[in-house]
């Protein structure tokens, strides 16, 4: 059988990932794998097109295609993102078609599922068969259990392979917004006060929704509303997980382009901040994901707390959830509020005009108020997994994380709260009795409501 292997790691044959795949090699050996290290060599492969011809050359001659690529931001890194989109744009989705595909990546578990759905999404959209997909801990290859787990999948994909088995799909073709966007006249304007807001976007002359949907916003308020193009800055390539930052926050890039005083200055100074941008393929673009990634100079501390933070997207994102659950994530993560998604998906200009209105209602009123809404599971789980990892085995790497959560009290082990302590104490002590264990039982949902039902009284 014969194998591309695309390797998504900047760090090349450094990967992490790339070993859990040296290792199916290793223990497969009749099968004859050929690597291409993709966000590697990045540039090259824009401004080179053989260097892009050969890649899909040895992706025509492979009965399956591997991408091998670790998890950066709840997805891949931009690098990887950038390579796709050129799949497209170059015309080159022929070659995948009809291909078997899987995925292997590593991660610490942070939203590994919405990379997997991503990656998903993207090889059935170029009309190839799924065979599979891996996402161990990025240590698991350590341990004896987790490499029989590794060649168990490595066995089934091959077998779906030489069998030519058929597969099952889960993400249907995205059907495109029918909207021409056109904006009304005559804006009801809001004063902000002393509020700053900041829309930030990608958005090129052809992007005609989007840059509307962002002029409508703007005009919406008394005074004017800052406007960043990313593709003004100058940032000169994507996050390439050296975690030389780890340490003190200092990113391998500083004082080599504009990002970080971009994200410091402006970024992290504003009260209400619009992320603004169209779907590519399954995402926002490679440039979004690109200063997302870049962020990543500030580790796993959260740098926007306490802001309004709102989407405007262009494109079908009612039929992309997991998208919606990536900024979802990302905003709840760094403690921020997640305002409203508005896209171009509605039946009519005058109704998308209304919705924008309420849309800058709504954030400056928050704005106004400090409001937070409560984390979900999104926010909550995530930061678990950081604090857990911070506090254990990725402590010594990012020692700014674990000062940071140190300080600020993200260390809170349930193991810590004494209060709790004694009364599981106490209360399992007391239904170990039988007679007292019923009437705990009879008790619970009373007591369960009590302290809710007194605030609801006397506050």
């Amino acid at each position: 059988m014969k194998i591309a292997v695309l390797n998504g790691s900047p760090k090349g044959e450094l990967s992490v990932t790339m070993q859990y795949v040296k290792y199916i090699q290793k223990k497969f050996p009749k099968h004859s794998m050929t690597f291409y290290n993709i966000s590697q060599n990045i540039k090259k492969i824009e401004r080179d097109r053989s260097a892009f011809d050969t890649i899909i050359k040895g992706v025509e001659r492979a009965d399956l295609v591997i991408w091998s690529v670790p998890l950066y931001v709840c997805l891949v890194p931009s690098q990887y993102k950038r390579f796709i989109e050129m799949i497209g744009e170059l015309k080159a989705d022929q070659a995948f078609r009809g291909k078997y595909a899987a995925v292997i990546t590593t991660s610490i578990h942070f939203y590994d599922h919405t990379a997997h759905n991503y990656m998903r999404a993207v090889s059935e959209d170029l009309g190839m068969k799924f065979a599979g997909a891996f996402s161990p801990d990025m240590f698991d290859l350590m341990k004896d259990d987790e490499r029989e787990k590794l060649l168990t999948f490595a066995e089934s994909v091959y077998t779906i392979v030489t069998n030519k088995s058929a597969v099952t799909r889960s993400f249907q073709p995205l059907q495109g917004v029918k909207l021409k966007y056109s904006r009304t006249p005559g804006t009801k304007k809001i004063d902000q006060g002393d509020k700053i807001i900041l829309v930030v976007t990608d958005a090129g002359n052809n992007q005609k929704n989007l840059l509307g949907m962002i002029e409508k916003f703007r005009d919406s308020f008394v005074r004017e509303v800052g406007l960043v193009n990313l593709n003004d800055i100058d940032i000169k390539g994507g996050c390439l997980g050296c975690c030389q930052c780890g340490f003190d926050y200092r990113c391998v890039y500083t004082g080599a382009d504009g990002y970080i005083d971009f994200y410091n200055t402006q970024m992290k100074t504003a009260d209400i901040l619009i992320f603004a941008g169209s779907i590519r393929d399954r995402y926002l673009s490679s440039k979004w994901k690109q200063v997302f990634d870049r962020a990543f100079f500030n580790t796993h501390t959260p740098t926007l707390p306490g802001k309004q933070i709102g989407y405007l997207i262009s494109g079908p994102l009612g039929q992309i959830p997991n998208l919606r659950e990536i900024l979802t994530a990302y905003t709840e993560w760094q403690k921020a509020n997640i305002v409203d998604f508005i896209t171009d998906e509605y039946a009519s200009s005058e109704e998308l005009d209304a919705i924008i209105e309420g849309f800058a209602e709504k954030m400056l009123m928050f704005a106004d108020k400090g409001f937070i809404s409560p984390e979900s599971f999104l926010g909550v789980g995530g930061m678990k997994v950081f604090r857990d990892d911070i506090w254990g085995r990725l402590r010594f790497v990012f020692q700014a994380d674990h000062r940071f959560y140190e300080k600020h009290g993200y260390y809170d082990f349930p193991q810590k709260d004494k209060k709790a302590k004694d009364m599981n104490k106490s209360m399992i002590a007391a239904t170990k009795n039988p007679a007292a264990r019923e009437q705990i039982r009879k008790m619970i949902k009373t007591e369960m409501v009590k302290g809710h039902q007194h605030i609801v009284a006397t506050k």
